[in-house]
């Protein structure tokens, strides 16, 4: 897996893309629905930047796949903790998880892959605070509602 700068727009554009393929396959919704929020923009990036990030973010996990193994099996759970470190900015952070979850509701199905990075996400990053005996779907259930609570 390439290294990338902490905190870099690169890095943070890596793990959206990672939310957009975990469930095995990238929707053009899921694209359109990040457009519509100015993904590229707030994270930094060019226009048009973040199908390469999602490119290269498949050829390297298919670089690592173990054998015949798709790219759902190439990120294990040191895989993703390093991915996951690699942005360490607060606010940079929920931004990923606020695009991340967008890329999610954009098909209208979150699947077990999207909830498993997802849940990595708000665990590992202290989003809120989270008890052990939660599950990843469950966390994420609860982030979705907060998120969508008013302000």
């Amino acid at each position: 897996m390439r290294s990338l700068p902490r905190n870099s727009p690169q890095a943070a554009a890596r793990l959206v893309a990672l939310v957009i393929i975990s469930d095995g396959h990238a929707c053009r919704s899921e694209f359109d629905g990040l457009a519509a929020l100015h993904a590229e923009r707030r994270l930094g990036l060019a226009p048009g930047a973040l199908p390469m990030v999602l490119h290269q973010l498949c050829e390297d996990l298919l670089a690592h796949a173990p054998g015949s193994a798709g790219l759902a099996q190439a990120v294990d759970e040191t895989m993703l903790q390093a991915l996951l470190d690699e942005v360490d900015d607060p606010a940079l952070q929920r931004l990923v998880f606020e695009l991340s979850m967008a890329a999610t509701r954009a098909d209208g199905h979150a699947a077990e892959g999207e909830l498993s990075v997802l849940g990595s996400m708000i665990v590992r990053w202290g989003l809120f605070e989270a008890s052990e005996a939660q599950s990843k779907q469950q966390l994420v259930a609860r982030a979705e509602h907060l998120a969508q609570a008013p302000a």
